[in-house]
């Protein structure tokens, strides 16, 4: 059998929404576990086992740069007397070529790594990107 080139998934149909709005700026979602293992020595054997001890999520979200707002939530965090921003972010893929890859995922505890103040290059379109990590995810 082989492969039918119409049903591999096309990242064109990506669409990020922040607080239900359609962030249509996003061209780039990821979300990854890392699976963290402690070694187990076994007796009778040379071979060492592997036990699961942590999961941590992380990703990172980019596109156009279009207003400050995500940008400024995330900096309330520098403010002393602020609480930290914490969020949700739903990403889903519906490729209408590709039904069975259709995906829609709810990335939970959203905490964003770093604070995209300012930067440009002339000529240029200006493009940012946020990375964070994450509390867990679920399919929806």
């Amino acid at each position: 059998m082989s492969l039918d080139s119409t049903k591999v998934i096309s990242g064109s149909f990506g669409k990020c929404y922040h607080d239900g709005e359609w962030m249509t700026n996003i061209t780039n979602v990821e979300l990854t576990a890392e699976i963290s293992k402690e070694e187990i020595k076994r007796a009778g054997t040379r071979t060492i086992g592997h036990k699961v001890t942590t999961i941590t999520y992380s990703g990172t979200i980019s596109g156009y740069k279009v207003t400050n707002t995500l940008a400024k939530k995330i900096a309330q965090v520098t403010n002393d007397s602020n609480k930290s921003f914490v969020t949700e972010i739903i990403a889903n893929i519906d490729d209408p070529d590709a039904p069975e890859g259709k995906t829609k995922v709810r990335i939970k505890g959203v905490q964003f790594d770093s604070i995209p103040i300012l930067g440009f290059e002339a000529g240029a379109i200006i493009e940012e990107e946020y990375p964070f990590t994450a509390s867990g995810y679920e399919y929806l």
